[in-house]
């Protein structure tokens, strides 16, 4: 195992400025980097992460040593940050970024860009299968944001939390999907919806995250991770090595932090989207996280009055298929095996899981939008509506031994049941 540089902060905690600059001089020191052109690899702005903090230390070991230090937003297929939403991502003001940061160039990923994208060969059909547990066998083509290929060293910056189709995110995956191109994203979110979100979230060595490591090893530019845990409004470890070993130190920290357990299933939750989540693509990881203490029967609503888009890039596609569970697709896959794969995977995890038999679909709880998405729009694509404003979040809470859970900042908290239950 790869050498990892880390602080983990004591019990109640968190680490500050000086133990995130005391790693990031362990691990990437600027008299290394004499010369060399680094590119940090960092998430968008709905991954809860102190971005700024690890860039302002990044940059003060590294600026007076390297040729060239710069940012690319790993989108995966999120839509593209404004300059200003960036500065916010990475916390400087407008005039800092005309003066101290002023040499940092800012990168979008363009994952449908065929000119921003560089092959980097095929994951052959026999490694596909084995990789899958036996489940797929078919050659997967790989590309990756052609700019790897200007730079000396690749510095991918980003939190790791359980992830409803890899088990949890952090590592590799922020070069797949972060900055990767659609055919091994559509391949491996299909892959984590036909295994189930249930079956992969929160599980650490998953056959997708085989896939997203075997994928990651074809990137050939020198790779450091810093892979972040976050907790309690700030940063609870911070772990720096290859994007295999700092991921693999991290998720044994995230799962103490970021997977709750309870003693019953509930009928009803309320799951609150924080305002990171400005369209249903992303803001759906609050039922994705709370899936496992649905009761069967019951009903989940995501209340998010802030949100009013199904998604910004794939809606067409989305209002196409609608919300099903994973059995409507297998059954008619000659229906839409020429979709992208990454959608049906999208639907399948909106929608939980459920049954389709002899034509009927039937659901095991229902989800609900309490949004600033209309209600003819939410029946259309096979979801439940209510009016945001007749909810009042007050009457949901405190009320778990009834069997209705209330969740005020959803989406990167996995709750599971006790063992046993």
């Amino acid at each position: 195992m790869s050498e990892v540089h880390s602080r983990v902060a004591a019990p109640g905690m968190l680490l500050g400025r000086e133990d995130v600059a005391a790693v990031v001089a362990q691990a990437c020191p600027g008299s290394a980097h004499r010369g060399k052109r680094v590119l940090l690899v960092i998430p968008d702005s709905t991954r809860t992460a102190p971005i700024g903090m690890l860039f302002r230390a990044l940059f003060d070991e590294l600026m007076g040593s390297v040729a060239a230090l710069d940012i690319l937003v790993a989108l995966g297929t999120h839509r593209a940050m404004t300059e200003e939403e960036i500065c916010v991502r990475l916390e400087i003001t407008r005039e800092e970024r005309q003066g101290r940061y002023g040499r940092v160039q800012f990168f979008n990923h363009e994952w449908d860009n065929p000119a921003a994208l560089k092959p980097l060969g095929v994951i052959p059909r026999d490694e596909i299968h084995a990789l899958s547990g036996g489940l797929f066998a078919m050659d997967v083509p790989v590309t990756v944001n052609r700019r790897v290929d200007e730079y000396d060293r690749i510095i991918i910056v980003g939190p790791v939390f359980p992830h409803e189709v890899v088990g949890f995110s952090g590592g590799n995956k922020y070069l797949f999907p972060g900055i990767g191109g659609a055919e091994v994203l559509n391949f491996f979110h299909w892959l984590g919806a036909v295994i189930t979100t249930v079956g992969v979230i929160g599980n650490k060595w998953t056959p997708v995250r085989r896939v997203v490591d075997r994928a990651g090893a074809m990137v050939r530019t020198d790779k450091l991770c810093l892979a972040l845990v976050v907790a309690h409004g700030g940063l609870a470890g911070v772990f720096a090595g290859t994007p295999e070993a700092a991921w693999d130190q991290a998720v044994d920290e995230s799962a103490r932090h970021h997977i709750v357990r309870k003693p019953r299933p509930f009928h009803t939750i309320l799951s609150c989207a924080p305002a990171m989540y400005d369209e249903l693509w992303v803001g759906a990881k609050c039922m994705y996280k709370l899936e496992p203490v649905l009761a069967e029967g019951g009903e989940l609503i995501i209340y998010a009055p802030h949100l009013k888009e199904v998604s910004w890039v794939h809606g067409r596609l989305i209002r196409q298929v609608g919300y099903h569970c994973r059995d409507y697709f297998l059954q008619q896959w000659d229906r839409f095996k020429d979709m992208p794969w990454g959608v049906l995977a999208h639907s399948t995890h909106v929608f939980g899981q459920g049954t389709y038999v002899d034509g009927i679909e039937r659901a095991r709880a229902r989800v609900t939008l309490a949004t600033g998405i209309p209600e003819d729009e939410c029946r259309a694509i096979n979801l439940g509506y209510r009016r945001w404003q007749d909810i009042q979040v007050e009457a949901y809470q405190g009320r778990e031994a009834e069997g209705v859970l209330h969740v005020p900042k959803a989406g990167e908290t996995l709750y599971r049941l006790e063992a046993g239950v």
